[in-house]
């Protein structure tokens, strides 16, 4: 991508903030939201924007992947943009270059949230021609802290820019011609638009975008790039061990990065509060979030997992599930 803000609040908000930064550019007001889509990001859009005339229409997912004929279909000259993530809530992985080239085509702009370590292995969306890209920073080099704080970021085109929220710093050089940075485009902030600026978050997250730039310089793009294949590797072989447990099925229809999905032959939620107490976190139950899926668990491997760690784990798993 072409720009990139100096981060926002988190990655939902940023994910809010991009629908209405495609309602000004268009002047539109209708986005279309693909089901695979975070839920709890789902929820962010629905609280941020409940008093503002947004419309938003929920695409449900095909087999863990995105729906394009639906999708398609609910495209009108009110939209202003489809949301999309990758890999999305399932952990599916998706090439959405025919949404975007459909969108583009009605002058809808498209806007994808994505996991940023998986980026350094899938194609980046800026060669697929995405418009507007948010996500959640934690994955880089910050801790978990019971929930936050986080930071979340945004990119765009600079096409888009000044239709960005958020604090954009810019290069220059100052009366000695030394190199400084300042921060730019102003005019659509709160203190010189007030009503009218482009964004009403008025803090970003400094200290913890900080800490994710110094996590990136020291990783380096080959490093970040090996991170990722480190993921991948290890979401493998822990497939490969749920495989081998009598009952547990692996969701394999479609590519996956680091998290995946496996059905369980009891309630996931269950299973995952028995697991809790032999001292393992074993993922997400997504009957909470999809009805009909009580039986689902959502996992996911980062690069801290060790082959002894996701052992354990399937072992857990299956001595819980024969009990």
């Amino acid at each position: 991508m072409e720009v990139s803000n100096a981060s926002l609040y988190d990655g939902g908000t940023a994910l809010a903030e991009a629908c209405q930064m495609a309602i000004h550019a268009t002047d539109r007001d209708r986005i279309v939201v693909d089901g695979g889509v975070n839920p709890v990001y789902r929820k962010m859009l629905d609280c941020y924007t409940a008093n503002l005339s947004i419309s938003f229409t929920e695409i449900p997912v095909t087999q863990g992947q995105s729906d394009r004929g639906h999708i398609l279909d609910e495209l009108d000259e009110n939209t202003a943009a489809v949301i999309l993530q990758n890999p999305n809530f399932f952990g599916v992985v998706d090439n959405h270059s025919d949404i975007v080239e459909a969108c583009h085509a009605r002058g809808i702009l498209v806007i994808q949230s994505v996991y940023p370590a998986a980026m350094a292995l899938l194609k980046p969306p800026g060669e697929i021609g995405v418009d507007i890209v948010t996500g959640e920073g934690q994955s880089l080099g910050i801790p978990l802290s019971f929930g936050g704080p986080y930071l979340g970021f945004m990119t765009t085109t600079r096409s888009l820019v000044r239709k960005m929220p958020g604090r954009l710093v810019g290069r220059t050089t100052d009366r000695q011609g030394k190199e400084s940075f300042v921060l730019t485009l102003q005019a659509r902030e709160q203190h010189i638009r007030r009503s009218k600026a482009t964004s009403n978050i008025c803090t970003n997250q400094a200290l913890c975008a900080l800490r994710a730039h110094i996590y990136l310089c020291v990783l380096g793009k080959s490093g970040l790039r090996e991170l990722a294949k480190l993921c991948y590797a290890k979401t493998c072989y822990a497939k490969s061990r749920f495989r081998a447990i009598p009952g547990v099925e692996v969701m394999e229809s479609n590519p996956t990065f680091n998290e995946f999905t496996i059905r369980v032959p009891i309630d996931a939620g269950d299973l995952a509060g028995l697991l809790v107490e032999r001292g393992i976190a074993p993922g997400l139950p997504l009957g909470r979030f999809y009805p009909g899926m009580q039986n689902y668990l959502l996992v996911a491997v980062t690069e801290k997992r060790t082959k002894y760690d996701i052992g354990t784990f399937a072992e857990e798993m299956e001595s819980v599930l024969r009990h």
